[in-house]
């Protein structure tokens, strides 16, 4: 049975690691470098690292910082953040990652998941959405949150991983930092549309969340969250027993 993936997020901001409410607020809390090896070392499945402010600043992800988190990582690394060319697809897996998420630039140039799923496999592609309910509907929001694309969400999801997506990323801005729970009706949403891997991003408050995500989703694939692994309101280690607990396969 495939274990379910605990991944914390390092949202990261002119070298600095931030987190806020619903995509703002920001505030610093530490360096990227530090926490990647703290959660490569204490049972990080994956780690998530996340220029937020590269694609509103209409530049590239800085890559020395990069690199010498990904020096630290012994996990797999998924990175973001101003990918809008396969060509930053190459720059960003020169520097460390596993695997690398795009979010804007696809909704820019929606063939560049073709593109890059070619030439680096489905794998090494991650469609990150970032979804807030308007009037009702999950829509598509880009530039960290900041612009509404007009997209329906889940069309867009279905479109880009039948484009070569391998994985998708679901933020749901709707409870981002609120920490009252993962979104679950966009979530089942998402994973009643696609088969590819599906991480739930956004709401985790308590380790009863990932609880919660896991055993009414089972076709959720990874939790992923910020805040109260940051804070240390949640230990990777104890949330793992805790899953045991539950029945939930799990990796030690």
């Amino acid at each position: 049975m495939i274990t379910k993936r605990i991944i914390p997020c390092l949202d990261v901001k002119d070298g600095r690691v931030v987190k806020g409410v619903n995509f703002t607020g920001l505030k610093e809390i530490s360096s990227p470098v530090d926490l990647a090896e703290y959660y490569s070392k204490n049972g990080a499945d994956e780690l998530v690292f996340y220029d937020i402010t590269a694609s509103s600043d209409g530049r590239k992800i800085f890559t020395e910082i990069l690199r010498q988190t990904a020096e630290k990582v012994f996990i797999p690394l998924t990175v973001g953040g101003g990918i809008n060319t396969v060509e930053d697809f190459d720059r960003v897996l020169k520097c460390g990652a596993d695997k690398v998420s795009v979010n804007s630039g696809a909704i820019k140039n929606p063939s560049l998941i073709g593109e890059a799923a070619k030439l680096y496999g489905d794998q090494c592609v991650v469609l990150s959405v970032d979804i807030k309910r308007v009037d009702g509907k999950f829509t598509v929001f880009r530039k960290g949150g900041r612009e509404n694309t007009g997209l329906e969400a889940i069309d867009w999801i279905k479109r880009g991983v039948n484009s070569g997506a391998g994985e998708v990323v679901v933020n749901s801005i709707d409870t981002d930092g609120v920490k009252g729970g993962f979104d679950i009706e966009l979530l089942k949403a998402v994973t009643d549309a696609v088969s590819v891997p599906v991480i739930a991003s956004g709401g985790a408050g308590a380790a009863e969340d990932f609880i919660t995500l896991f055993k009414t989703l089972p076709k959720v694939d990874a939790g992923l969250a910020a805040s109260i692994f940051h804070y240390g309101e949640t230990n990777i280690a104890d949330l793992k027993n805790l899953m045991i607990n539950n029945g939930i396969p799990t990796r030690i």
